[in-house]
């Protein structure tokens, strides 16, 4: 896929679709600095595992809401791996808890907006003036960000609704340099739904899809090395749905 030799920060890097970017980038010789929060075993595993295959990786535990954490995640990539950084991947984001509007108070909007907006604004910033010719951003928005999710998301689907959009002005702001392309998965098996989906609902959703299951953290990496690539070139501002037909946009 033409990335041998590449630089990429992956946010989130440390467990479910995130670690599986990292395994993806790092398979494709690129040399990856993974951010994580609280997923610290996931990133050491991934970064022994890199090694022992011959590649490169470091990880760096970090809040990407923080300013200055994601300073520090940039500075050390640029200084571990040289000057330029190639692929951004931004998989920082959660839904933190279940909340209708009846019982949202404004801590709890403003939290999980900045937890799934405000770092990509963040560390895009930061990231963009290393960024060369032919370079790629994929955030990762979310199948909730097209239909509004589930019960108690509006503030997640809210703010995934933005990463779809600030994707779209971001490919007008850098392009042609950089292309900014974001994923919108629909059911996918990661801890995400192991917490704030029920059985019965995964279930459902899987039964009732074409492809009669839910979708894998493999899947989803497979996509995004895709559109980081330049197999995707003539790709930009797209919000690509990957959630085994539940949702035709």
């Amino acid at each position: 896929m033409n990335l041998k030799g590449k630089v990429a920060i992956v946010t989130g890097g440390g467990r479910d679709i995130g670690r599986a970017c990292v395994m993806r980038l790092a398979e494709e010789g690129v040399k990856v600095a993974i951010n994580y929060h609280s997923s610290s075993e996931g990133a050491a595993s991934a970064v022994k595992e890199i090694e022992a295959a011959g590649g490169e990786a470091f990880a760096l535990q970090g809040d990407m809401t923080n300013p200055a954490d994601v300073e520090k995640l940039v500075s050390v990539t640029r200084a571990k791996f040289g000057e330029e950084i190639h692929v951004l991947m931004h998989v920082t984001g959660g839904l933190i808890a279940r909340k209708r509007i009846e019982e949202m108070d404004l801590e709890h909007y403003q939290r999980v907006m900045d937890l799934n907006t405000t770092s990509l604004f963040l560390i895009v910033k930061a990231v963009e003036p290393y960024m060369p010719e032919g370079s790629a951003i994929v955030p990762m928005a979310s199948q909730a960000g097209r239909d509004g999710g589930g019960p108690g998301a509006v503030a997640y689907a809210t703010s995934k609704g933005a990463v779809m959009t600030m994707t779209r002005g971001l490919a007008k702001e850098f392009g042609p340099r950089i292309r900014v392309n974001a994923l919108c998965p629909g059911m996918i098996d990661t801890d995400f739904h192991n917490i704030f989906t029920k059985p019965e609902v995964r279930t459902h959703v899987a039964n009732v899809s074409p492809v009669k299951r839910e979708g894998t953290s493999e899947d989803t990496a497979n996509l995004a090395v895709f559109l980081a690539s330049d197999q995707s070139a003539f790709m930009t501002g797209a919000c690509v749905d990957i959630n085994g037909g539940m949702l035709f946009s």
